[in-house]
């Protein structure tokens, strides 16, 4: 028989592994530390191949490491297509979305958008050659008009009707492209990024019409999968104490679009 003592002892180290195991049971998981994102390379000044590094820079580029720094998680941005963003998000091949994709209930029933970092419209190009004054859709019922694959700008234009065609392209440089050769009579994207690419001289055969007014006004987020709070919550914590402390005006006008 064993003396007491030594019955004692096994009785206390028994209770404290035992409460050793149910601490580490129930303590916090730890927080994810570094996440893939996904970011087209067409999007600027958004998200953009920079040619001389081979690397996806842009505005949601510099947002979303900045969310990162201040949540304390590391980002790697994956180049993807526009329209294979949401599927690769859902997919679980990305964890992110930092692109110029504007937030609509269509959209929100599939992910999730964090508040919003940036807010834009649609913005109408035409041949250069072209002086007329487009202000809205109905200035160009008729005609075949273009807009970029997985776009809210696509479903928009079809839904309004009222035009010969509604062509769709993988980029606004090749949709640029078919209104400078005349293949379309205008053209329908992102306004900042059209901007910022005709002031960049990308094709000086096409303009922007100043005189359009945007009428599908939206949001830029963030945008992660369903059922992720803990994560939207670290999103949405860092992206206030950004606009908080300067930083997202800042990475606003060093990229124009302010």
């Amino acid at each position: 028989m064993k003396p007491f003592h030594c019955l004692f002892k096994h009785l206390v180290g028994s209770v404290a592994l035992a409460a050793a195991v149910a601490t580490l049971g129930s303590a916090p998981a730890m927080a994810q530390a570094s996440y893939n994102v996904g970011a087209t390379s067409t999007g600027v000044p958004f998200t953009f191949l920079d040619i001389k590094t081979n690397k996806l820079q842009g505005m949601m580029v510099d947002t979303v490491t900045a969310v990162g720094n201040k949540a304390g998680f590391s980002v790697n941005i994956q180049q993807t297509p526009f329209a294979a963003l949401i599927p690769s998000l859902t997919g679980n091949k990305i964890d992110i979305i930092a692109a110029a994709m504007l937030k609509t209930e269509a959209r929100a029933q599939i992910v999730d958008f964090s508040d919003p970092v940036y807010s834009y419209g649609e913005g109408l190009f035409v041949n250069a050659q072209d002086g007329k004054s487009y202000k809205n859709l109905d200035d160009l019922k008729g005609e075949i008009v273009g807009a970029q694959v997985g776009t809210v700008f696509v479903d928009a234009l079809n839904k309004k009707g009222g035009f010969k065609e509604v062509k769709t392209y993988d980029s606004v440089a090749d949709m640029m492209r078919d209104v400078a050769l005349g293949r379309i009579k205008a053209g329908f994207g992102d306004r900042p990024i059209v901007a910022y690419q005709l002031a960049q001289g990308a094709n000086p055969q096409v303009r922007l019409v100043k005189e359009y007014q945007p009428t599908l006004m939206g949001d830029v987020c963030l945008v992660i999968r369903k059922g992720d709070p803990k994560l939207m919550e670290r999103l949405n914590k860092a992206i206030a104490e950004l606009k908080a402390d300067g930083t997202l005006a800042r990475i606003v006008e060093q990229w124009k679009l302010n």
